[in-house]
């Protein structure tokens, strides 16, 4: 078993396979706050998209530089094969921990 993935780390793993392909920070923050409704700090998602590649989890590259960017490129990211395993495991654990609990029936014992 990989190091688990923390719930952010989820959020932005995700948000990069809903945006399908090879995508940079700015959308992933607001593919996030769409999604979650929560408001999102584009640091946050830079920080963590490093991390993920440091694990192996994510690979990336720079981009043909833009006009609009002043000649710029940006490091575009996409979900690697790790990456998805990853995910699959840490849902199949949050499944295993949800079976046999009804959230809507359940108190605190």
């Amino acid at each position: 078993m990989r190091e688990a993935l923390g719930e952010f780390e989820q959020l932005v793993l995700l948000a990069i396979m809903h945006l399908d392909g090879e995508v940079y920070g700015v959308p992933i923050v607001d593919e996030i706050e769409r999604r979650t409704g929560r408001a999102v700090a584009p640091a946050a998602v830079y920080v963590t998209l490093r991390r993920l590649e440091e694990k192996g989890l994510l690979s990336s590259k720079m981009s043909t530089p833009t006009a609009e960017r002043g000649g710029k490129a940006r490091r575009c990211v996409k979900v690697t094969k790790a990456g998805i395993d990853s995910l699959r495991e840490a849902r199949q654990v949050l499944d295993s921990m949800w079976k046999g609990l009804d959230p809507g029936l359940r108190s605190n014992r």
